[in-house]
């Protein structure tokens, strides 16, 4: 509001008023306006300004800046002199005047003792710095609202925010940003200005809000003592909520990609591989393990990893992807960790768990082919030939015997593979087709081997071709029934007490025919004979006498007794 010149009463000349005659009125020149004037003074508003004033030749009789604050006071209740109660009506924050003030609407004929003469015009330089008034409310205003927003600011959340602090006239007095650290604080439990506690209600993480606070919900008339806010001073903060939680949340979990079936759950002491990425509750990137070309290996439910991870995996399949919402009180807490989460800081966790197992697990058989006839299956000591297609469990190919020459063949129960394996093919038919879930502590183990990564679940997918009956690890012929209590008699077949390979050949491949005994299927008969001869000929003469000659159950019965004196 302005009250407009008079014409023929002053010329005005570079923005200063002259006054050629007694004024009936108060003069007003706004010579700054700012652009946007979101609101004006009104009779019953409190007002913050800032003055000078002065006699019409131009000498000082007062002004704010000498006392080094604004002049703080309510419009239109008689507190202001009537010509300065007039003429600050209709200003806007940051506005300036150039008032003329006759002396019927200021001191009159009484003036001011030794400050203003009776009957004098006075002239004032005002610039508006702010205005209030008691039936104010926080006002609120939106600059940014995230599309999806699961959770808002209640009353008694702890949280963290960004934050530019001034004044109405746009005086900054702080900013967390300028410390780089966000403000931390619990809302609506007297921690905060009232106005704060109100104007953070409701917000969603992400969110951008302009927070405009009078000072009745501020620091009201005394301000912040060492602080840049004065005594009356409304307050801005343009706000960034960062993140938020309440002490009394648990884990919050949401299944991203749910594999069908899942045969299995996660459970306390199972020992898992994952893939993850880490982020704060804003999308702030902190860690991953793809960036590491690794999975995170632990056991879970036992404190190896945070409590909100140990929490919030159980229940998960293999191949599964979830997310993992963590409270600071489940996870690093009020100190965070250094250069990577913040204090108080709500974690983030994409997860996709590749493979779990226990320590206690056994090889998982799952049979999808059988033939009709089976007459016979593999048993330990058997020599098997078999195919084999080997995996992760998340799919990724390993190996197939499929690549060589020949298929691969071992005594069954032997060292010639992993345990896992072996347990596998136990019992098989010919022709039978088997998926194996095979653990790791009865397959590569902790280290991994080649391709295969430390302490992983390995699917094998077999086919047995064949299972001929075989010896155990270590010996060349084993009787299949009772062996003959004079071997060296039966042996030498002239009777002339020695035994030459001629002897020991013959006598060995009938028993073989008689299905009395069993060579090894792993080897060329004739070579295998004549291995069980050299070891029979100790002295290397080309015979064996009757000293010589030991069943290689008594050479081991003799050496364990040699190990245990």
């Amino acid at each position: 509001m302005s009250t407009p010149l008079l014409p023929g009463l002053c010329l005005l000349f570079s923005l200063v008023l002259c006054e050629p005659g007694p004024l009936s009125d108060v003069l007003v020149n706004r010579y700054f306006i700012p652009a946007v004037c979101p609101r004006e003074v009104q009779s019953g508003d409190f007002i913050r300004y800032h003055y000078n004033g002065t006699f019409a030749d131009g000498r000082k009789f007062d002004s704010s800046y000498d006392h080094s604050s604004t002049f703080n006071v309510e419009v239109g209740k008689g507190r202001l002199i009537p010509g300065m109660d007039k003429a600050v009506l209709g200003m806007c924050v940051n506005e300036r005047r150039r008032i003329v003030i006759p002396p019927h609407l200021g001191y009159g004929s009484q003036g001011v003792d030794n400050v203003i003469p009776p009957d004098t015009t006075l002239y004032f330089d005002v610039i508006l710095h702010d205005i209030w008034n008691h039936n104010d409310k926080v006002q609120i205003k939106t600059l940014y609202k995230p599309t999806v927003c699961n959770r808002t600011v209640q009353s008694s959340d702890y949280v963290r925010y960004h934050y530019n602090g001034t004044l109405l006239n746009g005086t900054l007095f702080d900013s967390s940003h300028n410390r780089m650290k966000t403000y931390d604080t619990y809302v609506g439990i007297g921690w905060l200005i009232k106005g704060m506690d109100e104007g953070l209600l409701g917000m969603c993480v992400g969110e951008r809000r302009i927070i405009s606070i009078p000072p009745f919900l501020a620091y009201g008339e005394t301000g912040y003592v060492g602080s840049d806010i004065p005594p009356q001073a409304s307050l801005v903060f343009d706000t960034l909520l960062l993140d938020l939680h309440n002490p009394n949340d648990t884990v919050s979990v949401e299944k991203l990609v749910s594999p069908d079936p899942c045969t299995r759950q996660i459970e306390t002491g199972d020992f898992i591989r994952y893939h993850y990425n880490g982020s704060l509750l804003d999308g702030t990137f902190f860690d991953s393990s793809y960036s590491r070309n690794h999975t995170y290996d632990t056991y879970i439910g036992m404190g190896y990893v945070i409590s909100g991870i140990d929490q919030g995996l159980l229940g998960a399949c293999m191949g599964e992807i979830r997310r993992v919402v963590i409270p600071p009180h489940l996870a690093y807490g009020q100190d965070g960790v250094a250069n990577k989460i913040p204090p108080s800081a709500v974690l983030v966790f994409d997860v996709h768990i590749i493979d779990f197992h226990n320590p206690k697990d056994r090889v998982q058989i799952q049979p999808y082919f059988k033939p009709d006839a089976c007459n016979r299956t593999s048993q330990i000591n058997d020599y098997v030939t078999y195919h084999y297609n080997a995996s992760l469990v998340d799919g990724t190919q390993l190996y197939t015997s499929r690549e060589f020459d020949a298929p691969p063949t071992f005594i069954l129960g032997s060292s010639k593979t992993i345990e896992g394996l072996s347990q596998g093919l136990f019992d098989m038919c010919i022709g039978e087709k088997r998926i194996l879930t095979i653990p790791p502590h009865l397959g590569h183990g902790e280290m991994g081997a080649g391709d295969v990564p430390g302490s992983a679940v390995l699917l094998f997918d077999v086919e047995l071709l064949d299972s001929k009956p075989g010896v155990p690890e270590g010996y060349l012929f084993v009787w299949t029934d009772k062996p003959p209590a004079n071997l060296h008699e039966e042996l030498d077949s002239n009777q002339d007490g020695e035994i030459l390979l001629e002897e020991f050949s013959r006598y060995i491949k009938a028993q073989v025919d008689q299905g009395t005994g069993r060579l090894s299927p792993i080897d060329d008969p004739e070579k295998l004979i004549e291995d069980m001869f050299g070891n029979q000929d100790r002295n290397k003469d080309g015979k064996i006498t009757p000293d010589e000659l030991k069943l290689k159950t008594d050479e081991d019965n003799e050496r364990i007794m040699k190990d245990e004196l």
